[in-house]
């Protein structure tokens, strides 16, 4: 190992250490417990490489990477880390840090990241190393919620291990962007991330062409309980026989799981296999002191990208916290992004939040109702608390077709379950044309997946 290191931490033990390590290497060090004197010798060009912890006397060390970054483009930052959460790998990751490492590290793993650094610097000392930087931004792992903290917790203890993860949670949460995250993070992020759908595994070569695709990275199986019994059965053969280069296999599902398999529409032997580690994405009512920070997430994402600086009012506010967003984050992310385009002034209003959510769906199931309860009386409840969430107001023109419209597609969607996705039995089960079956579905946007209906 050839270079030159600086090493920031305010423990005197692991800069011994490190200093220690690196020197029997072949690295010279400069050690210093001061964020002033690191920016410093940054500033005079010394160094090959910086390892910096976070949090420090004088600063912190996350803070500093954009202006080392501006000053020497292309010097390798290491962070290391007592706060050991999601939201510290993404913040390292967000200001451009070559790597990451939570304290306690591992001493060898932070030598080969170290190493990797010093000769991807020596082979192109002028460009600063990116991983995926034209991957488009998705949705974000944003919120300070107990619900939120405690999946940053549980993401950044099994981002390290090699177990299988089970990501469950509805549509829209963002169970995609915790699998990239944790791949992104992990020690397989410089090996290929792979998403693979039961059509990527039709024909017997196809689990031997993903395997070749994700050469030991990491697996991802998207919406795997709507996957059919042969082709689970697949998956199954191909954990069991992953070759040379062992991925790391993830999944993610709409359904628990659990139940699904109970039920029959998911092999046991499937589910044992992915269950390693289950992580459960909150939905975004679950976490509705999120949803102004996510909002201003969004409209700061579009000012940066050329719209107009926005931000919603008081009243505004409250209302998107009220609304219960059944397609969580991708649906707010919607929403408020329309509210940036067609928002008359600098700052959104209530009327204006009004007529968006109005044209959308507001799916939420009625609380407090027992098995026994009417279904007129739950809609009943339903209706009242969504006039009243318009104060003195009416509720925004078009309310007859928007309510018929949220009945409906449970209602199909149901019947399509229950029938195993057989269009003509579903028709029958209504009493419906199927002719007018098939528009509906087309009409309400629902999703048909044809199983073996178990009786």
């Amino acid at each position: 190992m050839d270079g030159t290191v600086l090493v920031a931490d305010d423990d005197r033990t692991i800069r011994t250490v490190l200093t220690q390590a690196l020197t029997r290497a072949g690295c010279k060090v400069h050690a210093t417990s001061s964020l002033t004197t690191l920016m410093r010798w940054v500033g005079e060009g010394k160094g090959d490489l910086v390892i910096s912890d976070v949090v420090m006397p004088d600063g912190n060390g996350l803070e500093m990477l954009p202006k080392i970054s501006a000053d020497r483009p292309g010097l390798p930052v290491i962070v290391i880390s007592a706060q050991n959460t999601i939201m510290t790998a993404i913040q390292a990751a967000e200001a451009d840090a070559y790597d990451y490492l939570p304290k306690p590290f591992d001493l060898p793993d932070l030598m080969k990241r170290t190493a990797r650094a010093l000769e991807e610097r020596r082979r192109s000392p002028s460009e600063a190393p990116t991983e995926d930087s034209a991957r488009p931004e998705e949705l974000p792992l944003v919120g300070r919620t107990p619900a939120m903290q405690a999946l940053y917790r549980l993401v950044a203890r099994v981002m390290n291990t090699d177990l299988p993860v089970l990501i469950s949670g509805e549509s829209g949460t963002g169970k995609s962007l915790i699998a990239r995250a944790i791949h992104d993070f992990s020690d397989r992020r410089t090996l290929p991330f792979v998403t693979v759908t039961a059509a990527d595994l039709q024909n017997l070569e196809g689990p031997a062409r993903v395997l070749a695709r994700v050469k030991g990275g990491t697996l991802l199986i998207d919406e795997v309980s709507d996957i059919e019994d042969e082709i689970q059965a697949r998956i199954v053969r191909m954990m069991d026989a992953p070759g040379d280069h062992v991925p790391r296999f993830m999944a993610t599902s709409q359904d628990d799981l659990a139940s699904a398999m109970e039920s029959g529409r998911v092999r046991q032997d499937l589910y044992y296999r992915l269950s390693g580690a289950t992580v459960q994405v909150p939905a975004l009512r679950e976490r509705v002191d999120d949803i102004p920070l996510l909002a201003a997430h969004f409209l700061g994402r579009a000012e940066r990208e050329g719209a107009p600086k926005r931000w919603l009012s008081e009243d505004a506010q409250d209302l998107v916290r009220v609304y219960s967003w059944p397609g969580n984050v991708r649906q707010l992310e919607n929403a408020v992004r329309r509210l940036g385009l067609t928002s008359r002034a600098d700052e959104i209003t209530r009327i204006e939040v009004e007529s968006v959510l109005g044209s959308q769906p507001e799916a939420e199931p009625a609380l407090g109702g027992g098995d026994s309860e009417k279904l007129s009386t739950s809609v009943g409840r339903h209706l009242r608390r969504y006039f009243d969430l318009h104060g003195g107001m009416l509720p925004p023109p078009g309310l007859y077709q928007r309510i018929l419209r949220e009945v409906e597609g449970p209602l199909i969607e149901i019947a399509l379950d229950a029938t195993g996705g057989n269009q003509a039995k579903c028709a029958d089960l209504l009493g419906i044309n199927r002719n007018t079956l098939r528009k509906k579905i087309s009409d309400l946007d629902i999703k048909v997946t044809r199983r073996r209906k178990l009786m």
